[in-house]
C-alpha cells in the first residue's frame, strides 16, 4: 500500500526536488534544470547558501580543467595514491573513482554553461607533503568574484550574507592579493589604494543595497550558482523546512514542507536531491558521535544553526543509513568564542593567523603540541589527542603586540583598527611578562615560560626542530612570504604578549548517509533507494574522516551534487574539456 499522508493544503509536482541550499544542493538543481528538468529548491533558513556562504569557497577538484589550461598535467593514478595512503583502510575505491572521473567534467559544465565561473588555485599545496602522491598545486578551483548587482533583486534579498566573523564590516576578504593587502595597508601605497577603493564601494553598495555587492568566497560561489538557478528556471523556496518525505511503496515520489503559506506536498517525479547541510548543531547526535562531548554542547560549529540534521532524519526516515564507521565523524576547525555587546557569541575560525611568523599554540600545561601552520583539522585533532581525559579540550593561541599589530589575531584586527576593547571583553588576554599571560589564561607558567625560550632560540634562525613549522608548501602558503628565512617563524619577543583561547569547532561534519557512486541513498542492504539522492554533508564522506586537503568538502559536495542531477536526468557524464582561460569571467561578464 502507498506510503502516502493525508493530502495537504496544496500539492505542486516538479521533476526533482532539492532540500538544502549550500554547493551541493545548488549544483544538484543547476545541472539537473540545464538537462530539461523541472527543479526546485527548499531551504528552511531565511537565506540561501547554508554553510558554504559562510566558508572560504574552496574546493578540492583535482584533473580540473583550468589546471590543465595552466600546463599542470596529473596523472589520475598519483591522486589516487595519495588518497590511498591519507584515507588508508576507509580508502573506498568505487567513490573515488567516482569522484576523480566527475569533478573535471563538473568544473567545465559550470565554467562553459552556467554563470558558474572559476579561478584556479594553482598555487595551493596538498595539506601533507611527505604523503607519496602529495600535489604541490592544480588541484583546487575557487568561485571567481562576482558582482552581486548582476542577481535580480528577489534572490538578491534570499542569498545569505558574509559570515560576519571573516568579514570587515560586512565586507568579505578574499585570501591571497585581497587579503595581503588588507594586512599591509599600512606599510604599501598599493596597498592603501585597493583597500580605499574596495571600502569606498563597500560603502557605496551599503547605501543603496544594504549589502556588500562585491562577492568573494562562499558567498560568491553561492551567488554564481543562484544566478545560474534563475537562468534556468529553478524555483528557490527559503524559511521552508522538509518536513517528510513521501513513499509509494519503497521509492521517495516527494517532500511535504512547512512553507510561511502553509504546508505543501512537491511531488517529485525524478527523485528528491538532501543536501540540508549536515548535523553540526544536532546536539543529541553530536552527543552520539562526537569525541570529548559528554553533553553534545562542548562543540562550536560555523555552518549556520539550520544544518542541525534535516536530512539525515529525513533519510534514516526513508530506510537509508548514517555512517558513524568514519576516523572522523566531523570536520574539525579550531574556534575561539566571540562576545558581542548584546550577548549572543560568534565563532572566529583561526585559518589564516595560525600559520604567520610570531606564534604558537600551548596547551594548559605551558605546552606545544602541534604544527600551528599545519592543517585546520589537524590542530584540532591534535589538541583532543593531546589534552587529557576530564580537561577542557582547549588550546591558547600566543603572540606579542608586534604580531598583533601586523596581523591581527582572531577576531582582533591588525593595525591601524583598534584593538584594546577586545582585552577589556575577555576574548583577547594580555600580559606584560609571560608568566602574567598565563595568570591571565590559567596556563602553567613556568610551563610557558620553558616552552617560548625554547621555541626562541631556534626561531631566530628561522627553524623549528620540535614541530617543523614552515618545511612544507602548504605551511609556506598560509605564512608570510615578506619574512625571511622562514615564512612561518619568528620569536616571540619582545612583549607584551596576547592569547586567545581556542576551542574545538567544525566547518561541518562527515558521518552521513551512505550513498553508492550515483549520489543514491542505500538502505541497510545496500540497496539504492529510488527516487533519493544525498549530496554535501547529508552524503557520508568519500574522504572517511579525513583531511587530506583544503576543499575536500565543498569539491565533493559540488561533485556528488552534479552526479546526483545527472542521475536524475537520465544522463551520462560529459567529457571535460579544457578551457581558453584559467579563470576569466565569461565573455561579456565582469567580476
Amino acid at each position: 500500500m502507498a506510503d502516502i499522508p493525508p493530502i495537504p493544503t496544496r500539492n505542486q509536482a516538479f521533476d526533482l526536488v532539492v532540500v538544502g541550499s549550500g554547493a551541493a544542493g545548488l549544483s544538484a538543481a543547476v545541472t539537473a534544470a540545464y538537462h530539461g528538468l523541472s527543479v526546485v529548491v527548499v531551504e528552511k533558513a531565511e537565506g540561501l547558501g547554508g554553510a558554504t556562504a559562510w566558508s572560504g569557497g574552496w574546493m578540492w577538484a583535482p584533473l580540473n580543467p583550468l589546471a590543465r589550461a595552466a600546463g599542470i598535467e596529473e596523472d589520475p593514478e598519483t591522486v589516487r595514491t595519495y588518497l590511498r595512503h591519507e584515507l588508508g583502510e576507509r580508502f573506498d575505491p568505487v567513490k573515488i573513482d567516482a569522484f576523480l572521473a566527475a569533478t573535471p567534467s563538473m568544473v567545465a559544465f559550470f565554467h562553459d554553461k552556467t554563470s558558474l565561473q572559476f579561478a584556479d588555485g594553482n598555487a595551493i599545496a596538498d595539506i601533507h607533503a611527505d604523503t607519496p602522491g602529495a600535489g604541490t598545486g592544480g588541484r583546487s578551483v575557487i568561485a571567481a568574484p562576482f558582482d552581486g548587482r548582476k542577481l535580480n533583486r528577489r534572490t538578491l534579498n534570499k542569498l545569505r550574507k558574509t559570515m560576519p566573523e571573516t568579514a570587515f564590516l560586512g565586507m568579505p576578504i578574499q585570501a591571497g592579493p585581497d587579503l595581503m593587502a588588507f594586512l599591509t595597508v599600512t606599510r604599501s601605497f598599493k596597498s592603501f589604494v585597493h583597500v580605499a577603493k574596495r571600502f569606498t564601494r563597500h560603502l557605496f553598495d551599503l547605501a543603496l543595497y544594504g549589502r556588500t555587492m562585491q562577492l568573494v568566497n562562499g558567498v560568491a560561489l553561492t551567488g554564481r550558482l543562484a544566478k545560474s538557478a534563475d537562468d534556468l528556471g529553478v524555483d528557490t523556496w527559503v524559511s521552508s523546512p522538509a518536513t517528510r518525505l513521501v513513499r509509494d511503496g519503497q521509492r521517495v515520489i516527494g517532500v511535504v514542507v512547512d512553507t510561511p503559506e502553509g504546508e505543501v506536498t512537491l511531488n517529485a517525479r525524478r527523485g528528491v536531491v538532501l543536501a540540508a547541510g549536515g548535523f553540526p548543531w544536532d546536539v543529541a547526535r553530536r552527543r552520539e558521535l562526537f569525541p570529548r562531548t559528554p553533553s553534545g554542547e562542548e562543540h562550536w560549529p560555523l555552518p549556520p544553526p539550520s544544518a542541525s540534521g534535516d536530512g539525515l532524519r529525513l533519510g534514516e526516515a526513508a530506510g537509508g543509513v548514517v555512517d558513524d564507521s568514519l576516523y572522523s565523524p566531523v570536520a574539525w576547525a579550531p574556534v575561539s568564542v566571540v562576545p558581542y555587546q548584546d550577548g549572543h557569541v560568534g565563532h572566529f575560525p583561526h585559518i589564516i593567523d595560525r600559520g604567520k611568523p610570531g606564534l604558537i599554540g600551548v596547551l594548559r600545561n605551558g605546552q606545544r603540541f602541534v604544527n600551528e601552520a599545519g592543517g585546520y583539522y589537524d590542530y584540532v585533532d591534535a589538541m583532543i589527542k593531546a589534552v587529557p581525559e576530564g580537561e577542557e579540550v582547549c588550546s591558547w593561541l600566543i603572540c606579542n603586540q608586534r604580531f598583533q599589530r601586523r596581523y591581527g589575531i582572531g577576531i582582533t584586527r591588525p593595525a591601524p583598527l583598534p584593538f584594546k576593547h577586545w582585552v577589556h571583553k575577555g576574548y583577547l588576554k594580555r600580559g606584560r611578562t609571560l608568566t602574567e599571560l598565563a595568570q591571565a589564561c590559567g596556563i602553567d607558567p613556568a610551563g610557558l615560560e620553558r616552552t617560548i625560550a625554547t621555541y626562541n632560540e631556534h626561531a631566530r634562525l628561522g627553524e623549528d626542530p620540535e614541530f617543523g613549522r614552515g618545511s612544507t608548501p602548504y605551511n609556506r602558503k598560509n605564512g608570510d612570504p615578506t619574512h625571511q628565512p622562514n615564512p612561518c617563524v619568528a620569536p616571540l619577543d619582545p612583549g607584551p604578549f596576547y592569547a586567545v583561547k581556542v576551542v574545538p569547532g567544525c566547518f561541518g561534519t562527515f558521518a552521513g548517509l551512505k550513498t553508492n557512486e550515483h549520489a543514491q541513498v542505500l538502505d541497510g542492504q545496500n540497496r539504492p533507494i529510488d527516487g533519493l539522492y544525498a549530496a554535501g554533508t547529508d552524503m557520508a564522506s568519500i574522504m572517511g574522516g579525513f583531511y587530506p586537503a583544503g576543499g575536500i568538502n565543498l569539491g565533493p559536495a559540488m561533485t556528488f551534487g552534479h552526479i546526483a542531477g545527472l542521475h536524475a536526468a537520465g544522463k551520462r557524464q560529459e567529457t571535460a574539456s579544457t578551457p581558453n582561460d584559467s579563470g576569466s569571467p565569461a565573455p561579456g561578464e565582469t567580476a
